[in-house]
């Protein structure tokens, strides 16, 4: 057994070594190899034989070896009762004290006839939603604890909570985005044209979801028109858009974004292109010494992914309806191997249109919600111990 898992961990160490590798120059994913070796009093000439596997040098960078990656388990029975007035559930967050607050579309619903062929809205006459369409849940029971955006939207698309409290929301009909202070009922910062899209700097064209680094930098996915991700910095002036035209990376519909930022990763939801791929976020500025790497998960079975969120060294991901042959459920991903490594879907025959995914600072609560039907979905995350073979 002991050599078994040797050989196997050798067998994944040259695949990342390989695959990682810059041809000329030193990648970060190179340097981070290094100084785990480096931990280890190891260089990249010593023999990986002479390494316990609990001391292994892939299980320090992805612990997948083991079965560390916990599984998200349905908490039956919850919420307690009914959402009041909740339509379309589309976007969910996890606020500073762990409450899951839900962005919905109450009476409205987004469908082929919401816009015209040249992505305007149709229903602009009617005004914006005049219920609450952001709400915010007690973790215990599900009911609502408070709720507010009552005559503001027009179009809820994403909701993101970031480190400071600050709430991003997306209207997919109003194609902006907006950021709103802790207790605010009006915008302090405002992305895009009310009502006017379009594919430059200044317009976005139904942005979806929203990734705020910790160092401020703001990631806005734009969206199912302009398939693109724009980067900003914490003032709201534009660094960067993702992709250039020399970095070979074709975006169908950037759906859901999350950040890894022990990694330097931005990861995507490339709904249409059927896959997660994580492009380098350059948190600490743009290197234009270093090559362009990205990282790409896409195997048969993940259909057209909707929602991914990032927990640790993991990201769990949902997928919605594809084919016949490809059912909706639930994935936990290693970006770093670009490999699904588990499979969930107890949730499957309840949602058929999951939208949005996001869990806890610490890991332990994971929710999903759907807009078809509308409802939202509370889980625990359990760890699995992997059965050993001989």
């Amino acid at each position: 057994m002991f050599t078994y898992r040797i050989v196997f961990l050798f067998i994944l160490f040259t695949f990342v070594k390989e695959h990682y590798y810059a041809s000329s120059e030193q990648t970060n994913f190179q340097k981070k190899i290094h100084k785990i070796l480096a931990e280890h009093g190891l260089t990249e000439d010593d023999e990986l034989l002479s390494v316990a596997p609990e001391q292994s040098i892939l299980s320090s960078v992805t612990n997948q070896n083991h079965g560390v990656a916990p599984r998200p388990k349905e908490v039956q029975n919850w919420p307690q009762g009914k959402l009041p007035h909740s339509g379309e559930i589309s976007g969910v967050s996890i606020n500073r004290v762990g409450q899951p607050v839900i962005f919905h579309r109450g009476p409205r619903t987004f469908n082929d006839w919401s816009f015209n062929e040249t992505n305007d809205f149709r229903f602009i006459n009617e005004g914006p939603i005049d219920i609450d369409t952001v709400l915010t849940l007690d973790p215990k029971t599900g009911n609502v604890l408070s709720g507010w955006g009552s005559g503001f939207f027009y179009l809820p698309h994403g909701i993101t909570i970031d480190h400071e409290g600050n709430t991003w929301l997306t209207d997919v009909a109003m194609h902006q985005v907006f950021k709103f202070s802790p207790g605010a009922s009006r915008p302090s910062m405002t992305f895009g044209q009310k009502f006017q899209h379009g594919p430059g700097v200044r317009k976005l064209c139904m942005p979806t979801s929203v990734a705020v680094a910790h160092n401020g930098d703001i990631f806005i996915a734009d969206g199912y028109c302009n398939s693109r991700v724009l980067k900003y910095d914490y003032r709201g002036e534009l660094i960067r858009i993702f992709p250039q035209p020399w970095e070979f990376l074709s975006l169908q519909i950037p759906h859901s974004l999350t950040l890894m930022e022990q990694y330097d990763l931005l990861c995507i939801a490339d709904r249409e292109n059927m896959r997660v791929i994580c492009v380098k976020a350059e948190l600490n500025g743009y290197d234009t010494s270093s090559q362009m790497t990205s990282l790409n998960i896409q195997q048969p079975d993940l259909g057209r992914v909707f929602a991914i969120a990032a927990h640790g060294n993991y990201i769990y991901a949902i997928n919605g309806p594809t084919s016949q042959m490809i059912p909706v459920q639930g994935f936990t991903l290693n970006p770093l191997t670009e490999s699904i490594i588990d499979h969930w879907d107890s949730f499957a025959q309840k949602m058929w249109m999951p939208h949005d995914i996001a869990i806890t600072e610490d890991g332990r609560e994971l929710y999903i919600v759907s807009i078809t039907p509308s409802r939202i979905l509370k889980f625990t995350m359990e760890n699995v111990t992997r059965k050993s073979g001989h």
